[in-house]
């Protein structure tokens, strides 16, 4: 029998991969969703946090749980109202399904949620961060932190909760990469800041992959790092890029005080530094990255 998934931001950049991934893979995909819309080979309900409202049986018979849904960090400069968007976001859909999924009395086999790498600080310098490694205090890690603590409200229902703290995606439908893809393409990729800073990475199909290895696998609890390993500097992450295209990288770094009047606090996001080590997939999940290598990762992204 067709297992079901059903997805919170799923037209998302990650949602739409890893619906391709899970119906090669014969399972059923539905969504959330604020609008009724019509999705090939898609089940879309509809819900809306802000009334508490999720379609009937939209959770009914569902095996799997994937909470992708939240609002972009880096779409809009952070005023205190646009960061109350990107927190309650994140954390009040998964309160309403945590509240439903209690009313109904359903127990899908697991749930598995976003996370962020920014747990860890927007800025933990050179820091080698393990999944036991403290939070952060700043805005991201306060993000993070709490988006963690909705989801084990589903935990403490007893659904095995998974939590996949993740760095930049690497894909062109979406995120940072086509941002960086863009100067580079002209000829003016340069890095941001010093250059120095850690930025961690992973390939679009291999976040996919591990979220459906986190769904089929009983093992896999709680948080992981999800993020290829090891990570690079901003300065080696813009030279790869413009290698993958062919392009030179020949002006000098864009000054981080530029960064902050044009961006404001919103800047941490690009001139953090986070490095992030796998600890937990590399040792106890068993999980194969099909691009473990950044400049394979990026040909291959680049090529489409």
């Amino acid at each position: 029998m067709r297992k079901k998934v059903l997805i919170t931001g799923g037209t998302g950049v990650i949602g739409k991969r890893l619906t391709e991934l899970l119906l090669e893979k014969n399972y059923d995909v539905a969504y959330l969703s604020r609008k009724k819309k019509a999705i090939k080979f898609v089940q879309v309900f509809e819900w809306d946090v802000a009334k508490g409202y999720i379609e009937e049986n939209a959770l009914e018979n569902t095996d799997f749980l994937i909470h992708l849904a939240g609002a972009g960090v880096a779409d809009e400069r952070w005023t205190e109202e646009r960061k109350k968007i990107i927190v309650s976001s994140r954390t009040d859909s998964i309160l309403l399904i945590a509240q439903k999924i209690k009313e109904k009395n359903i127990k899908p086999t697991a749930f598995i949620s976003a996370s962020g790498s920014s747990y860890y600080g927007e800025d933990s310098g050179d820091v080698r961060n393990t999944e036991d490694s403290p939070a952060g205090n700043d805005f991201l890690s306060h993000v993070t932190i709490e988006w963690e603590k909705a989801a084990d409200a589903v935990a403490k229902l007893g659904i095995r909760t998974v939590k996949l703290r993740t760095g930049i995606v690497l894909s062109m439908d979406g995120g940072a990469i086509p941002k960086m893809a863009s100067p580079a393409r002209l000829g003016f990729g340069a890095p941001l800041g010093s250059g120095k800073q850690w930025v961690p990475w992973i390939h679009i199909d291999d976040i996919c992959r591990m979220y459906i290895h986190a769904m089929e696998n009983d093992s896999w609890n709680d948080t992981y790092n999800a993020v290829a390993n090891p990570p690079v500097t901003n300065k080696e992450l813009t030279k790869q890029i413009c290698i993958a295209l062919g392009k030179p990288q020949w002006l000098p770094n864009v000054p981080a005080f530029a960064l902050r009047m044009a961006f404001g606090e919103m800047a941490n996001v690009v001139l953090g530094s986070s490095y992030l080590v796998n600890k937990r997939i590399a040792e106890e999940t068993g999980f194969q990255y099909k691009y473990p290598d950044l400049p394979e990762a990026l040909k291959e992204v680049f090529s489409k």
